[in-house]
Formats: structure tokens, C-alpha cells, sequence
């Protein structure tokens, strides 16, 4: 029996291999204009998708400390919060080793100066460090088991009464809530808009 190669076209995949088309994204978030640079091979790279955007348009952020992009791709989550809050300490993660030099590039292009960009799955770059708020739109496409994944980890790594904030589509958005509870004790829907919804829950 073969055994299946990984996919290495999936913005998921740690080492894309297809060619690499640059892209560039000009648009505006909280009123504010942000520029990214995109590329193949990494989710979205022709706009915001709408899940991003509404997540960026409705989390909720402390005026300090410490913030977590689970799977930042181009960056658009993280570097956003740092431009929001200045003072807030702003660390994105990605699996994918273009999304990673991409996100690297745009914190320089929006002149970011309180974000860093980690390699590695989930939270283990993080390991060792404690987050107020965990934000992610996170990969359904590759499966459930890692949506689920980053909830059921997400406490480990968050402060007492920090908050995991999630983007999903509301067609699917139901299955997770209980997912959600059965971990933290407690979920609610921060918003409701173009058929996505952001799911917060707190730890305790």
C-alpha cells in the first residue's frame, strides 16, 4: 500500500510548494487603513475574508497585556489588535512557513512595534506563556479535530478570567458551542453577522 503524501498545497501545510504569487491587500478595520501583503498557498490572499473581518470588527480587547493569533496566516488578526491597543503585547502563530515570513513582513509594513510572529503548531510556541485574550479564525477546512483542539488547549495557556474569542461559519457553528462549555463552564456568541459567528468563552 502507498502511503499518501501530505498535501502540501493547503495553507495549512507547514511547507507549501507551490509557486509563489505575491499579492497585495489595501483596506480599512475599525476605520483605521492596513496594507498586507499576500501570497499563493496562504488563506485569503485576494481580500479579508468575511470571517476575518468580522472578528477583527466585534473582539473584544483588554487595554493591556498579552494576545494570541492562533494560526495568523498573513497577519491580519494580530497586527490589527496591535494597532488597536498599542500597549498590548501581540504574539501570532502559524504552522505555515510562507504565512509566517508574510506576517513577518506586514508587521514592518504597518509599522507594528508590539507584535511577534511564531512557527509552530497551536500553542506550542507559546508554551510557558500566559494570554488575556486568544483570538483565531481557525482552519475548519482541515478538520474539526483541530478546531477542537484549539478550544480544548486554549486554558492552558490563558490567564485567570482570559478569553478564547473563535470565528466560525453559522452553518457549523453549532456543533462547537458545546465544545466550548464542556471545557470552560461557559460560552456565548459575541456576534452575529454575514452568516458567521464569533464564539467567546472565559476561563475561570
Amino acid at each position: 500500500m502507498n502511503e499518501k503524501k501530505p498535501n502540501t498545497k493547503h495553507y495549512f501545510s507547514p511547507n507549501p510548494e507551490s509557486k509563489v504569487k505575491y499579492g497585495l491587500i489595501q483596506t480599512h478595520l475599525r476605520g483605521k487603513r492596513f496594507e498586507f501583503m499576500t501570497s499563493s498557498s496562504v488563506f485569503s490572499k485576494k481580500r479579508i475574508d468575511t470571517g476575518t473581518r468580522v472578528l477583527i470588527e466585534t473582539m473584544q480587547l483588554p487595554e493591556r497585556g498579552k494576545v494570541l493569533d492562533v494560526g495568523c496566516g498573513y497577519g491580519a488578526v494580530g497586527i490589527a489588535s496591535a494597532r488597536f491597543n498599542p500597549a498590548l503585547q501581540v504574539i501570532m502563530t502559524d504552522v505555515n512557513t510562507r504565512a509566517l515570513r508574510l506576517a513577518q513582513e506586514n508587521i514592518k509594513r504597518n509599522k507594528i512595534t508590539n507584535a511577534e510572529v511564531r512557527l509552530g503548531h497551536l500553542y506550542e510556541p507559546v508554551v510557558g506563556l500566559e494570554f488575556n485574550v486568544i483570538l483565531s479564525n481557525p482552519p475548519v477546512s482541515a478538520g474539526l479535530d483541530i478546531v477542537k483542539a484549539l478550544i480544548s488547549e486554549a486554558p492552558k495557556v490563558l490567564t485567570p478570567k482570559g478569553n478564547l474569542q473563535v470565528v466560525v461559519r453559522s452553518k457549523i457553528s453549532g456543533r462547537l458551542p458545546s465544545v466550548f462549555q464542556s471545557i470552560f463552564g461557559n460560552c456565548r456568541v459575541l456576534a452575529r453577522e454575514s452568516g458567521y459567528r464569533v464564539l467567546m468563552s472565559e476561563r475561570e
